[in-house]
């Protein structure tokens, strides 16, 4: 399905309500380190496709819903199981991190 653009009047119904775990990626257009970390969540969205969905969020147009969640820095990933924040990324950071707390997420063994 790759990546959803989700805004403040689609958040509650395509991320709370969602029966997947969730990733969403709060943004803005002027930001450098959220352009650099596009590719490595499309890569995620891909890999996980049908266990994850994956959400942007422009924070430059949807100012309620950075606010409800206290995004202070972007690019920042919120992860979402039941409606609920259960683990966040603020900052650019290597797929191999990102994927970590996917398959935490999911419930996958993570590697060491």
């Amino acid at each position: 399905m790759g990546v959803l653009e989700v805004n403040d009047a689609t958040f509650d119904q395509e991320v709370l309500k969602s029966e997947q775990p969730v990733l969403v990626d709060f943004w803005a257009v002027w930001c450098g380190p959220c352009k650099a970390i596009v590719p490595t969540v499309d890569a995620v969205a891909a890999k996980y496709a049908g266990q994850l969905k994956v959400a942007k969020v422009n924070v430059d147009q949807n100012g309620a819903t950075p606010s409800r969640y206290n995004i202070r820095g972007i690019p920042a990933l919120l992860f979402f199981k039941d409606g609920k924040v259960v683990d966040q990324i603020e900052g650019w950071k290597p797929q191999d991190v990102i994927e970590e707390k996917i398959q935490k997420l999911l419930g996958i063994p993570v590697a060491n």
